[in-house]
């Protein structure tokens, strides 16, 4: 007798699809999520995928607000912890580098980017920018330069980080390095 699936919500069913997108995004790569692979690594029919985020662009535009709210949420706190022990910028650092390789939102913002679908980037540029209102200037450190400098080089390293790294001989961590100095630098320590 074949095994009965258990029947999920809307908003269950998003959240698990979601989660399968990510995962196919940190193993596989942009290109790999699409409807039908998330539907088979959740057991599901690409209809009912379809069904719950109307096309593919769709789906990368929910995968793009759900990182957004995580991410933004994840470097607020660090900021904030940072600001209220003056630790070095280096944990930031380390924190948004992780962040955009190691859950893909690097590869996400190219693909998004180099496909066209910019509106796609609406909710992380958006969620970055309520990020940086909220925050403020720090000691009259401009937050905003901060974190475009922040972004594009977490954004950059995500890409590209380990084969420049290789071919300049400059052991991996250095554009880290690089960065925290520059924000050290930007926040006039």
């Amino acid at each position: 007798m074949p095994q009965q699936r258990a029947r999920l919500n809307n908003v269950e069913m998003r959240k698990v699809a979601l989660e399968a997108a990510c995962g196919i995004l940190t193993d596989e790569g942009p290109q790999a999520v699409t409807l039908t692979a998330v539907a088979k690594r959740i057991s599901r029919t690409h209809a009912n995928v379809l069904h719950h985020f109307g096309s593919a662009e769709g789906l990368r535009r929910a995968m793009a607000e759900t990182m957004a709210v995580r991410v933004v949420g994840t470097i607020a706190s660090e900021v904030r912890r940072m600001r209220e022990t003056e630790d070095d910028a280096r944990a930031v650092v380390d924190l948004v580098f992780d962040i955009f390789e190691r859950e893909g939102l690097s590869a996400l913002m190219s693909w998004m980017t180099l496909s066209g679908d910019h509106a796609a980037l609406a909710p992380i540029m958006e969620s970055l920018h309520d990020l940086v209102e909220q925050l403020g200037d720090h000691r009259g450190a401009s937050v905003r330069r901060i974190t475009q400098a922040l972004v594009m080089g977490a954004l950059a390293d995500g890409l590209l980080g380990a084969p420049i790294a290789s071919a300049l001989d400059l052991p991996r961590e250095a554009m880290r390095e690089t960065m925290a100095t520059q924000i050290k630098h930007m926040r006039g320590w």
